[in-house]
C-alpha cells in the first residue's frame, strides 16, 4: 500500500508539473500569410509550402475571423498575425555526434513571457540554484577567430568566473560567432571534469536548426549538431546545460530573444543575496579578466540583488547598443569588453581609452 501511494504521489506531482508548464508558458504562429518580397515565403519568413495551417477558429480581438484577402501594402507584425497556443516544445534533449552525450533542458516560450515565471521554471522545475552573479555574454553572431593568447585568456577568466562564485552564463545559445567561442570554453573545461557550470542560451526558436526534432511535451529528444551550409538556421551549442527559446512566429529572423532576455536578466539582478558575497564575487572578476576601475566603481551602486556583468567580445552595431543600455541601467550594468577581439569590442576599447587620456 505504501509503495502505491509513493507512485500516485509521484505520478499527482509529474501532472502538476506539466500542468503548470503547459498553462504558463505559449509558442506563437503566424496565422496569417502575408506577401513579401520574396514570393514564396511569407512575411514571418515561414515558406508558404510549409506554413502552419491556418486555425479554424483564429480570431482577432474583434471577434471577427481573421481574413485571406490581405491588401499588398499590409505589414506582418506580431500582435495583428499571431497567435499563441499553449508551448509544444518542452523537456530534455541529448545532442548526438561526439563521444560523450550532453544532455540540456529546454522549453519553447513566447517572446512576451513573463520574467518570473522563466525564473520560477528555472529554480523549481529545473532545479537550478539562484545565482551569486550573472555573466551575459554578447558579441559578434558571425564567426570569428581570435588570436590564441586572447582566446585562452577570455576562455578561462570565463570559467574560473563561473565556476568559483556559482554564476549562470547567460549566451545566444547557438553555435556560431562569440557562443561558439564559449562553447569552446565550456567543452574544455568539462572535458576536465573540474565542477559543473551553468550555461543557458537564450535563442530565437525560429533560427534553431532542426527545432521540429524538439517538438513534444516533457520529452527526451536526439538533437543532431551537424549544421547545414546551405541552411541559414543555426544548431545549438552543445556545451550549454539549459535553452529557452524564444518565439514570436517568425522564422530564420533574430530579434525575438532580445526584450525576453533583457527582461529576465533584470528580474535574476533584483533577486536578494548576500551584500558582502556580491562585492568580493565582482572583485575576483575584475581580477580574473585584468578589468579597469569600471566594476570597481560599479560596485558602489549596487544593491543586495544579483549583479549582472554584461561580457563584450568583438560585436557589431548591435552590441554597441546593447553596451549603451547597459550602462544606463540604474545601477548601470558593468561592462567588460575583450580588446583586440575585434570590431565593435576594439572601437568600444579605443575610445575609451582615448577619453581616459583627454580626461
Amino acid at each position: 500500500k505504501t509503495f502505491i501511494f509513493v507512485v500516485l504521489m509521484f505520478f499527482g506531482s509529474y501532472q502538476v508539473h506539466r500542468a503548470w508548464i503547459e498553462r504558463t508558458f505559449q509558442k506563437r504562429e503566424c496565422i496569417q500569410i502575408i506577401p513579401s518580397k520574396d514570393a514564396s515565403r511569407c512575411s514571418c519568413g515561414q515558406l508558404v509550402t510549409q506554413h502552419p495551417p491556418i486555425p479554424a477558429g483564429a480570431v482577432e480581438e474583434t471577434g471577427q475571423l481573421v481574413q485571406l484577402d490581405v491588401q499588398p501594402t499590409e505589414r506582418w507584425s506580431i500582435l495583428k498575425h499571431t497567435q499563441t497556443f499553449s508551448t509544444d516544445a518542452y523537456g530534455v534533449l541529448e545532442f548526438q555526434g561526439g563521444g560523450h552525450v550532453n544532455k540540456a533542458m529546454y522549453i519553447r516560450v513566447s517572446y512576451d513571457s513573463k520574467p518570473d515565471s522563466l525564473l520560477h521554471l528555472m529554480v523549481k522545475e529545473w532545479q537550478l540554484e539562484l545565482p551569486t552573479l550573472l555573466i551575459s555574454v554578447h558579441g559578434g553572431l558571425q564567426n570569428f577567430d581570435l588570436p590564441p593568447k586572447l582566446k585562452q585568456v577570455f576562455g578561462r577568466g570565463l570559467i574560473k568566473a563561473a565556476v568559483t562564485t556559482g554564476a549562470w552564463i547567460f549566451t545566444g545559445g547557438v553555435s556560431t560567432g562569440v557562443i561558439r567561442h564559449v562553447g569552446d570554453a565550456l567543452k574544455d573545461h568539462s572535458s576536465k571534469s573540474r565542477g559543473k557550470v551553468c550555461a543557458i542560451g537564450i535563442a530565437p526558436w525560429g533560427i534553431v536548426e532542426n527545432k521540429e526534432d524538439l517538438i513534444g511535451k516533457d520529452v527526451t529528444r536526439p538533437y543532431q549538431t551537424m549544421s547545414n551550409p546551405l541552411s541559414k538556421l543555426s544548431v545549438l551549442n552543445s556545451s550549454h546545460s539549459h535553452f529557452i527559446l524564444s518565439d514570436n512566429g517568425t522564422t530564420g529572423k533574430y530579434g525575438a530573444e532580445v526584450r525576453l532576455r533583457r527582461q529576465l536578466e533584470k528580474h535574476v539582478s533584483l533577486q536578494k543575496i548576500n551584500t558582502r558575497c556580491q562585492r568580493s564575487f565582482l572583485f575576483l572578476l575584475s581580477v580574473l579578466f585584468y578589468l579597469s576601475r569600471l566594476v570597481n566603481e560599479s560596485v558602489k551602486g549596487l544593491g543586495q540583488g544579483v549583479p549582472v556583468v554584461c561580457l563584450i567580445l568583438e560585436g557589431g552595431p548591435n552590441v554597441i547598443s546593447i553596451v549603451l543600455e547597459s550602462l544606463k541601467e540604474e545601477p548601470p550594468v558593468p561592462v567588460v569588453v575583450c580588446d583586440g577581439s575585434g570590431r565593435a569590442s576594439d572601437i568600444i576599447s579605443f575610445a575609451h581609452r582615448y577619453c581616459e587620456e583627454d580626461g
